[in-house]
């Protein structure tokens, strides 16, 4: 455990360059466009406004569970996804995460476990950017908001180490075995449908509870819809309980990357 604080140690000291290279990745992404950035807040937008038109308008649907206060299915429907795009693009990109840098490992002298700081912050950024999207919705159609999304950071906080131990996992995985990219795309795919997305946790069967409770996004995407959709204050006990699991991850994750890369260099 204590030979786990030097390379935290190290990327919070270069932490200029892991801001540095989060902003490149997120600009990176849309080089060469025209809106650039805005891009970032034009996509949940429009998917939002889709989702809204689909389910509301055209096929009516509604979601018991919401009550009256905050009943349409589309916000509901949206705050799951945010949370799901959160962990899929970091289930999507982290195995290719030290690949696509050899230099880093070969020529220059990096605190290659910081790249999981980069892809976290870039993913991070975009997630917020769809919720920022999702509250001024809100806010417009129901005609105020709740002071129980200004909750929502330390909503998402434990889901944050969870995220960094599986892209360390993943990272390190993904320079020995190169078929877990494969693998880890159908995985976002299958957690999309094994999440409470499209449905409540309470719609679920009770044979199948103890998976979809086991889910590491289900009790983040309920806390946040309870925060931005409900009005209420989360499950501090169930949050507390899931950051000391994910913290556990994290360290496990940061361990086996820090013994891994000793043959990262041969490898690639």
């Amino acid at each position: 455990m204590i030979g786990l604080f030097p390379p935290l140690r190290e990327s919070w000291t270069r932490r200029d360059l892991v801001a540095q290279l989060t902003y490149k990745d997120v600009v990176g992404r849309y080089r060469g466009s025209s809106l650039g950035v805005f891009w970032s807040l034009f996509n949940p937008l429009l998917m939002l406004a889709v989702y809204t038109l689909a389910f509301r308008d055209i096929l009516a649907i509604r979601w018991e569970q919401a009550g009256d206060t905050h009943g349409d299915y589309a916000a509901f429907l949206f705050t799951g996804l945010i949370v799901h795009s959160l962990f899929a693009e970091c289930l999507n990109r982290a195995p290719l995460l030290v690949v696509e840098h050899p230099n880093y490992v070969k020529k220059v002298p990096f605190p290659l476990q910081s790249l999981a700081w980069v892809l976290l912050g870039s993913t991070l950024f975009h997630a917020l950017a769809s919720a920022l999207v999702l509250i001024l919705f809100l806010a417009l159609t129901e005609g105020g908001l709740s002071a129980s999304v200004l909750l929502l950071p330390l909503v998402l906080l434990p889901a944050l180490p969870m995220l960094l131990g599986i892209i360390w996992i993943l990272a390190a995985t993904g320079v020995y075995l190169r078929d877990t990219a494969q693998v880890t795309a159908p995985l976002a795919t299958a957690l999309l449908f094994l999440s409470p997305v499209f449905y409540p946790s309470s719609a679920v069967p009770a044979l199948l509870t103890p998976f979809i409770t086991l889910n590491p996004l289900t009790l983040i995407i309920e806390q946040t819809r309870r925060v931005l959709l409900q009005g209420s204050a989360p499950d501090w006990l169930s949050l507390t309980l899931y950051l000391l699991v994910a913290c556990a991850v994290a360290m496990f994750g940061l361990a086996l990357f820090q013994k891994a890369r000793t043959g990262f260099a041969e490898v690639l």
